[in-house]
């Protein structure tokens, strides 16, 4: 098998608490979605470095006025949480938990790529779930700090009525920012391994990696600091996710790094066994590029451009939805060659408003452009682009109670209500609008641009300083948008998104 070099991070964007299996000759991985659906992105690979989204575990895993962003309040920062994937007698899992439903999930398909996924809800909150699937039992671990392993029935539907379901072990507390969690649990080489991230809470620490290992399953378990490394990044420790190993026989960690605002980036390591300890990394430090004997392939695009060019009423995998959607109010068919967003129920502003259209950012650098027609749009309407986080930023057109429209750009304010910034008459129906997005050295901007011929592009308003904020805890994304500030019944037309990858 020919060797190919890999370079870390193996995808600059959010994609985080990855969990990684192999299948044959395959690598599929499942991450966090938090309250972007569809959830639980399945992504392929044939050699831990190329990456491509072939599948969703959910199409919408709760319908209630919180998930359809009707509350006022959305499911920002909750969702589903990091994600367990495992294959066992030929059925993939996958588990999570939720915060604001206090719910465990588990599901399972035969079919990964291509199948729906049969789902099943267990009371109670299992965080940062692993399934374990040992000699006919399953396991689930759990916890922040207190590990607790509860035992599942052999169809993983529910809790095993009489099964193990207890404290496992309580990890360090002095001098412990973020007590141990993240659990990835393994059974090799005649040892249980349970994998977990820390935080020191000790001036200048980071998150690290840990290990703790025990011949029976109930214990008593010792532990080491396997990693302990920032990669040369402003001392933020690389941990958190699976490990695999390869058809060659080599092994590997994918685990993330926050990386400011564009999010938690996943990263490759090298692995190796020494006296049946995992060793991450080489000499105690995360490479930032190694050779690795796996097959070369085509890297696949995360983000994409998008003609909106469809046969049916069907998005590319690369878009996501902000919440649970509509899908009486968005179409790709009934203009052909554009994404039209009807207005539905009435909005705030732009993190409240349904049928938000988003895809990640990507670093170093990128920028996303779009051709709007605002013929159709009502008195109240405001529709465009947007920076999306917590501390978000949008350009585009509004339509005042006199019909004139007003080329906009609005933030969130510090009391939290939207405010506009700088607002331009514009007459045309239609517009190009952009946002550049320059995560280059931590510099962490979003600057804003509108054009009426997609050649001379002027900035309005001021560049957004983009800050990862726990209120979404998802790494910064470009969206398409419309809502109504007044009444539901108009509709905004995009001809495209143009997506454009700076190195």
């Amino acid at each position: 098998m020919s060797k190919i070099t890999i370079t870390n991070p193996v995808i600059w964007a959010d994609v985080p608490d990855p969990d990684v299996i192999r299948v044959g000759k395959t690598f599929y991985m499942v991450s966090t979605s938090m309250h972007s659906i569809p959830g639980c992105p399945i992504m392929k690979s044939e050699n831990l470095r190329d990456w491509k989204i072939v599948n969703y575990v959910f199409n919408s895993f709760e319908d209630n006025e919180a998930h359809e962003l009707l509350d006022g309040k959305g499911i920002y920062g909750n969702g589903s949480w990091a994600s367990s994937l495992r294959y066992h007698n030929d059925l993939y899992y996958v588990c999570f938990s939720s915060n604001d439903m206090q719910q465990f999930y588990v599901y399972q398909t035969a079919d990964i790529e291509n199948g729906v996924w049969e789902r099943h809800v267990i009371q109670g909150l299992h965080h940062d779930p692993s399934l374990l699937f040992d000699e006919g039992r399953v396991f689930v671990f759990h916890g922040n700090g207190d590990i607790r392993i509860t035992e599942l029935a052999e169809d993983v539907k529910d809790i095993k009525a009489g099964g193990i379901n207890q404290l496992l072990f309580e990890t360090e507390r002095e001098g412990i920012n973020l007590r141990a969690e993240g659990c990835h649990a393994h059974k090799l080489n005649g040892y249980y391994y349970l994998f977990f991230i820390d935080w020191p809470g000790i001036r200048n620490r980071r998150r690290r990696q840990l290990c703790y290992r025990s011949r029976e399953l109930l214990g008593p378990y010792e532990h080491k600091v396997i990693l302990d490394d920032d990669m040369g990044y402003q001392n933020n420790g690389i941990a958190q996710g699976g490990i695999i190993d390869t058809p060659a026989g080599e092994w590997y960690a994918l685990l993330f790094q926050d990386h400011g605002s564009v999010g938690r980036i996943p990263c490759v390591l090298p692995l190796q066994w020494v006296d049946d300890w995992p060793v991450i990394g080489v000499n105690g430090k995360a490479p930032q590029s190694f050779e690795a004997e796996l097959p070369d392939a085509a890297p696949t695009p995360l983000v994409i451009s998008d003609d909106f060019i469809y046969s049916e009423n069907k998005l590319a995998l690369n878009w996501q939805w902000n919440h649970n959607p509509d899908h009486e109010l968005w179409s790709v068919t009934e203009r052909a060659g554009w994404l039209r967003l009807h207005s539905g129920e009435v909005a705030s502003g732009v993190e409240f408003a349904r049928n938000t259209l988003t895809q990640r950012t990507e670093g170093p650098a990128c920028s996303g452009i779009t051709l709007l027609d605002t013929s159709f749009m009502n008195v109240g309407d405001y529709a465009g682009l947007v920076a999306l986080q917590s501390q978000y930023g949008t350009i585009g057109i509004e339509v005042l109670d006199n019909g004139e429209r007003r080329l906009t750009h609005c933030v969130k304010g510090s009391n939290g209500s939207q405010e506009t910034l700088e607002s331009v008459r514009w007459s045309d129906s239609r517009i190009y609008l952009k946002i550049d997005f320059d995560f280059r050295d931590s510099l962490d901007l979003a600057r804003f641009y509108y054009s009426a011929d997609d050649e001379a592009w002027n900035p309005l308003g001021q560049p957004l300083q983009m800050s990862y904020l726990l209120e979404h805890f998802m790494g910064y994304r470009i969206g398409l948008f419309n809502y109504a500030t007044k009444q539901a019944g108009g509709y905004a037309d995009f001809d495209y998104l143009r997506y454009i990858k700076f190195n």
